[in-house]
């Protein structure tokens, strides 16, 4: 090493001279290290502090809603979905305010809900039905429910990444929200979230659910039309038959009918149609039909949107479109009192500090699980008569 360099490096250390090894046979300088250096980033700690969300005042965020602002909108809902309860009051107001405007204005969207067999291809359908709806001038709202796990409690929230072209269309807002445990197919809060999205100018908005069977059926009472995709030659065409979500069904598309399937999508879509005249004559005197559909060659999305212009068009003309939005706010009315009633049973402090007690004593065998439950709905009613 050259004395420039020796030099160079020992002008670094806080120790000088540098130190001489004491191995006699060689001339390598040893030194202590470069000492006190600085922070790559000096505002790592910022990153890592723990921050309360900025939040607006509910006037803000009506403000930004109305005028059609992807971002506050998003925040309103996260808003709308966050468990804190000092949140809730101000996502009320929000929800109340948006509800005021959609009344003032009569708006009349179109809420469809989306549902289907696992590997049908919901979100590849959503991302080329959704292109071809804004063509036709429409803003869409896209709801996607991703199935959250039962041990992290955790969603993936992929459906941005897996709708990546409809994603960058300004006319689209897709919103991704974890199940949460619900069922139903879909979150507690969609229904508050639809009535956001709806008061920011989506004419149609898409409830896209996790697809988990027959059980999902939650989504019938928050949408107009509801449509079922199926895919053909999957080994599964009688268990379309039975009742349940088929019954439900407005229109059930065949998809990925391109290629060689196309064959077998027309005979599952016959298959389809003539189970669908099993069922009675629907409420709405709609007669619902079996389509095929190609995300890939887009075949048959101008035939579903007709056969949905349809539907509204009927159910408008003979009032079944307002029968059906009453009776949705009639169910919804009793799921905020169930949803209310469960939110201060677990807010109320003695029974938070009660319940971890009886939980350890259902655990350890100690009492029934019923009876445990029974002691302390005791509890909460003795704390609400104070």
């Amino acid at each position: 090493m050259s004395k420039k360099a020796t030099n160079k490096i020992a002008a670094n250390t806080e120790d000088w001279p540098p130190k001489k090894c004491d191995n006699p046979d060689t001339a390598l300088i040893v030194n202590d290290g470069v000492h006190g250096q600085p922070v790559v980033n000096p505002y790592i700690k910022n990153f890592f502090a723990k921050k309360k969300p900025n939040l607006l005042t509910a006037k803000e965020y009506l403000k930004g809603i109305f005028e059609g602002d992807r971002s506050v909108l998003g925040r309103a809902i996260t808003l709308v979905e966050s468990s804190n309860p000092e949140h809730r009051a101000l996502a009320k107001e929000i929800i109340m305010g948006c509800q005021e405007k959609i009344r003032k204005s009569k708006i009349r969207t179109m809420r469809i809900g989306i549902t289907g067999v696992p590997g049908a291809g919901k979100s590849t359908f959503i991302e080329a039905f959704g292109g071809y709806i804004t063509a036709k001038g429409h803003k869409l709202a896209v709801l996607a429910i991703d199935p959250s796990s039962e041990r992290s409690k955790g969603s993936i929230l992929g459906d941005k990444t897996r709708m990546e072209t409809l994603t960058k269309d300004p006319k689209v807002f897709i919103r991704p929200s974890p199940s949460a445990g619900s069922l139903g197919g879909v979150t507690r809060k969609t229904r508050e979230t639809i009535l956001l999205c709806e008061a920011a100018g989506y004419d149609v908005v898409f409830i896209e659910t996790v697809g988990v069977g027959q059980s999902e059926t939650a989504v019938h009472s928050m949408s107009d039309f509801f449509l079922l995709l199926m895919l053909s030659g999957a080994g599964d065409d009688l268990q379309g038959i039975k009742r349940g979500i088929m019954e439900m069904s407005d229109l059930i598309a065949i998809t990925k009918a391109d290629g060689n399937n196309e064959e077998k999508a027309e005979g599952a879509k016959a298959l389809y149609a003539g189970a669908l005249h099993l069922f009675p004559p629907t409420d709405s005197g709609w007669v619902p039909t079996a389509v095929t559909s190609s995300a890939v060659t887009k075949k048959g999305l101008d035939v579903i949107l007709q056969k949905i212009e349809e539907y509204f068009k009927l159910v408008k003309k003979n009032g079944y479109y307002d029968l059906k939005r009453r009776q949705q706010a009639k169910y919804w009315m009793y799921e905020s009192i169930n949803e209310t009633l469960k939110n201060d049973f677990y807010d109320n402090p003695k029974i938070d500090k009660a319940l971890q007690k009886t939980e350890q004593q259902v655990l350890a065998g100690q009492i029934d699980s019923f009876m445990a439950a029974e002691q302390l709905i005791d509890l909460y009613r003795e704390e609400e008569k104070k």
